[in-house]
């Protein structure tokens, strides 16, 4: 920024002195400053350097400066808004007193006084006077307007509004500085290019609105700021969802719920058949530790098959022990229980003609032969003590 400090006490007598000579002998006056023709505005941008063209000719003479001429030169700036006049450069008595980054293109003494603007910013825009005087040769001024245009600062995209589907929502893009003021306008880039064009976009204030949203309609979209002097963009992303928020928020923290009790029950389910299989083994293992018992209980009088299918007789332990004794007087001798099939006598059992041979008796009274005959085998019985158990 230009500061433009005010002239020096010492300059407004002189300059006083000078308007007022001028008035007093108009039809002497031969100075005459000049500028481009038709050149009444200048436009430059911030940050950029100017020249405002000036030069100055005596009525009669040819453009050079005679030993004798003494110019004076002063530059004035009217800032656009204001009504006060800041001096801003001077030539006076060979010596230049000037603001920073403002200075004469060419040496003194010269009738060139064009002036350098270096560094513009917009606060240098205005209207800017070129005053010179000759000693007795008059006065003359000359004025040309500056106007430093301000190219778009970079804008900020936002989205205002929730992008669910069926919802509107507004993409707004404003730039902080510009001058003149900057137009927007919004497109889309990705994943399909489309312009957007008014009433949806508001080309002044920036403002994009999309209405019935659509998952078809996400993508990035990019503003430019623009005006004559420069262009500057920003962008934002539109992520369109299905459902409202809210609908997601609760619908995670139910799927979350339910993961979690999924995740318990299998936990319990796999501690409880992980505990039932501790438990056989523990039963198992009791199973094979365990010791056989010695001894089988048989029941007393009980009947057995022999292995080719004909029921025998077993009689208790008791009994065959009595069976193998001597019967003792006035005991009876107790008979084997026998098959319902009829059994033939061995008194009935003929011969071709020779004398029947004795038979030996056998426990039971049937004689071993018989047995033999009818297909009874010889069965070992285990001793019994006299509780019944076999030893």
């Amino acid at each position: 920024m230009i500061s433009l400090p005010a002239a020096p006490a010492t300059n407004w007598p002189l300059c006083l002195f000078l308007g007022l000579s001028t008035l007093a002998y108009p039809s002497k006056a031969q100075v005459k400053v000049h500028m481009p023709a038709g050149l009444t505005t200048l436009r430059a941008v911030e940050g950029a350097d100017m020249v405002l063209p000036t030069w100055y000719t005596l009525e009669g003479e040819k453009f050079v400066v005679r030993p004798w001429e003494v110019p004076l030169v002063i530059w004035f700036l009217e800032q656009k808004g204001k009504k006060e006049l800041k001096q801003v450069l001077s030539y006076i008595n060979g010596s230049i007193s000037s603001n920073p980054g403002i200075s004469l293109v060419h040496s003194m003494p010269s009738r060139n006084v064009s002036l350098r603007l270096q560094g513009l910013q917009k606060k240098d825009s205005g209207s800017y006077s070129c005053s010179v005087n000759v000693q007795h040769k008059g006065h003359d001024s000359k004025t040309v307007e500056l106007n430093v245009l301000v190219p778009p600062a970079t804008p900020a995209c936002s989205l205002l509004g929730v992008s669910h589907a069926g919802a509107n929502v507004t993409l707004s893009c404003q730039s902080p500085r510009s001058d003149p003021v900057a137009q927007y306008q919004w497109e889309r880039l990705s994943p399909l290019p489309q312009v957007f064009f008014p009433p949806v976009l508001d080309s002044k204030r920036g403002s994009l609105k999309l209405t019935n949203l659509s998952t078809s309609m996400s993508g990035i979209y990019l503003c430019t700021a623009q005006n004559e002097v420069g262009s500057a963009h920003c962008n934002v992303t539109l992520k369109v969802t299905t459902g409202s928020r809210a609908a997601v928020i609760a619908g995670a923290a139910v799927g979350t719920l339910v993961g979690l009790v999924l995740l318990v029950g299998l936990v319990l389910l796999y501690q409880r058949q992980r505990q039932g299989k501790v438990l056989e083994d523990v039963a198992n293992d009791i199973k094979e530790d365990a010791t056989a018992p010695r001894t089988l209980t048989w029941s007393k009088g009980s009947d057995t098959l022999s292995k080719n299918g004909t029921l025998s007789s077993v009689t208790s332990a008791r009994a065959l022990r009595v069976s193998h004794a001597p019967p003792r007087p006035g005991t009876l001798t107790p008979t084997p229980s026998v098959s319902t099939q009829p059994l033939p006598s061995p008194s009935l059992l003929k011969t071709d003609g020779a004398s029947p041979q004795p038979v030996s008796p056998s426990p039971g009274g049937i004689s071993r032969s018989a047995l033999r005959r009818m297909g009874a085998v010889n069965v070992m019985v285990p001793a019994q003590t006299q509780d019944g158990s076999l030893v």
